[in-house]
């Protein structure tokens, strides 16, 4: 990647493409892009930190893929018949897709450091992130959701670091099989769960995955991912529940945060965590990531100490703000694991849940169907009542036969209290005429920015009463 080159990125907003961006960007090279949603007036405040830091924006009109010698950059979703792939067509400009040059840059490091599975990915990559640069390692990062402990007024999207040392940090996604082009040196593996792909297509995916590992870091506590533990040439295993390398105790649990006593089972060390992000699910999270960083080269006791500062991540259990006794919390659970998470972590508290799930596609809403009644159903409470607009859509063909209706009958027949609203606006009133003091709102979902603008309405509109 020495050489300078021109990248256009098709959908240079999303969570996956602007940090790609910022890290082609900060290398020297010459960097431009569109998104719809730029062009439909949303989430402006994001498209002017990447005008800010040199990446030119275009209409997603074919108008900014101009030269055979730009490459363009475009997710596999990502429809020939949108006007920049016609152009690039036209042009005979080159075609690569942004998983395809996020592995190229991964896989050229001296120490690829790999963060995958369904759930936890985006804070494990954070945690690492700040353990490596709290220990002077100065890491490349590329992560899929902003990290707090690096946002400042003049750098508020900070989901992507340029460093110089060995590190590259990375979220590894399974869901579109490109996990299969990334060749860690650390592979961590936090758990195997139904999400995009089947059972049998994701133990394929993550057992090669940690097959091409010098070291496996593995959740002890997952069933699945030690089933794998065989594909391995070498493995530190950390648990909460599950002997293992690396374990907690004395774990307390806080509305926002949670403090144990991290435990390395292989030299004797110990040392206090107090984190500011909450559940026992981030207890996991950040063994993982005291062990990918033991890998790393840094010692037990820095990498727990650093923890007791991080920040946490955006929209991830991130409590937006209290207004009339009621507490609006933002959160990017979507799958049926990280929506349990969530929920177990808000019932270790007294209140009534009022949840606003936004499901991030049709497609995924269909394939777990069953999955996403039975967890509202198991992990509602009987006074907790649930919200659903229509899935996210963005444009694009999709298969429109199961709606958020059909997941409101279900969790109602199961004994649950579910509603589906036929828009987000509905919801947000709804949620307004129930909510009440002491209650928490919960709104989830992935995909879309707006959730977060829609959470910071409701508080404002809260303040109001």
């Amino acid at each position: 990647m020495g050489e300078k080159r021109q990248y256009f990125l098709c959908g240079v907003g999303g969570s996956g493409m602007l940090p790609l961006a910022l890290i082609l960007r900060a290398a020297g090279h010459e960097v431009a892009g569109s998104d719809r949603a730029l062009d439909q007036g949303r989430t402006a405040p994001k498209f002017d930190y990447l005008s800010a830091h040199g990446v030119r924006l275009f209409p997603q009109d074919g108008s900014g893929v101009v030269s055979r010698d730009q490459i363009l950059v475009a997710s596999a979703a990502v429809e020939e018949t949108v006007p920049d792939v016609q152009a690039a067509i036209r042009l005979g400009a080159p075609r690569v897709s942004r998983a395809r040059l996020l592995a190229d840059l991964f896989n050229s490091a001296e120490t690829p450091i790999g963060v995958a599975g369904t759930s936890g990915k985006s804070t494990t990559v954070a945690m690492i992130a700040w353990i490596l640069s709290a220990a002077g390692r100065d890491p490349t990062v590329m992560n899929g959701a902003v990290m707090k402990n690096f946002t400042t007024e003049g750098a508020l999207f900070t989901s992507a670091l340029v460093g110089q040392g060995p590190a590259f940090v990375s979220e590894i996604d399974e869901s579109d099989g490109s996990i299969a082009m990334f060749n860690p040196k650390i592979a961590v593996l936090n758990n195997v769960s139904l999400d995009h792909k089947s059972m049998e297509e994701l133990r394929a995916l993550f057992g090669d995955f940690l097959a091409r590992a010098q070291i496996a870091v593995l959740n002890a506590d997952s069933e699945e991912v030690m089933s794998l533990s065989s594909r391995a040439a070498l493995t530190v295993t950390h648990g909460v529940e599950a002997k293992a390398d690396l374990g907690a105790e004395n774990i307390r649990v806080a509305p926002f945060g949670v403090s144990f006593a991290a435990v390395d089972r292989l030299s004797g060390a110990r040392a206090g965590v107090a984190l500011k992000v909450p559940g026992r699910h981030n207890v996991s999270n950040a063994l993982a990531a005291i062990a990918a960083s033991l890998a790393a080269g840094v010692r037990f006791e820095e990498a727990a100490r650093a923890l007791s500062t991080f920040a946490g991540v955006r929209r991830r259990f991130e409590l937006v703000g209290e207004a009339a006794g009621v507490a609006v919390i933002d959160d990017f659970a979507h799958n049926p694991d990280k929506i349990a998470a969530t929920l177990k972590t808000l019932h270790d508290f007294p209140g009534r849940l009022l949840v606003m799930f936004q499901p991030h596609g049709f497609s995924p809403l269909k394939k777990m169907r069953a999955e996403f009644i039975a967890t509202f159903a198991d992990h509602l409470g009987p006074d907790d009542i649930l919200l659903m607009p229509e899935p996210a859509y963005f444009g694009g063909t999709t298969d429109r036969s199961v709606s958020s209706g059909d997941i409101a009958a279900g969790v109602n027949a199961a004994g649950g209290n579910a509603e589906a609203c036929a828009t987000r606006e509905d919801c947000g009133r709804r949620l307004l005429d129930l909510a009440r003091p002491g209650d928490r709102i919960i709104v989830m979902g992935a995909r879309d920015d707006t959730l977060t603008v829609f959470a910071d309405a409701l508080v404002a509109a809260l303040r109001q009463r």
